[in-house]
């Protein structure tokens, strides 16, 4: 519905522009979904039930932090580019995850207390 800078859609970008899978989540539209149901439809990677929930996102905030900041933005960087690349693709993907990469950093200027 709302176009990135590559002129598609997120929905669109992540079902690889599958007219017939985008046709049925438009089906969904204005319905309100469970947890079931959006991981049925492929709207959500995880949905743990209340059992595992401490545990999953424990482990997933656990793995996120266990990252290099150099490889952090690099997966930034490819997350930035989904889809058909264009030139605002190149430039807006790649400008981002630099300066996440300059200004995150512990060592950068940004992040040094005086």
């Amino acid at each position: 519905m709302l176009p990135m800078v590559n002129g598609a859609g997120r929905l669109a970008v992540r079902f690889h522009d599958d007219a017939k899978k985008l046709d049925e989540l438009k089906k969904l539209c204005g319905q309100q979904l469970g947890a079931e149901s959006a991981l049925d439809s492929g709207l959500v990677t995880v949905a743990p039930d209340d059992l595992d929930w401490e545990d999953e996102i424990r482990i997933a905030i656990e793995e996120r932090v266990s990252l290099s900041p150099d490889a952090l933005t690099g997966m930034e960087s490819e997350f930035a580019v989904c889809g058909n690349e264009n030139l605002l693709t190149k430039i807006f993907g790649r400008l981002s995850a630099w300066q996440n990469w300059v200004f995150v950093r512990p060592n950068a200027t940004a992040n040094r207390v005086h």
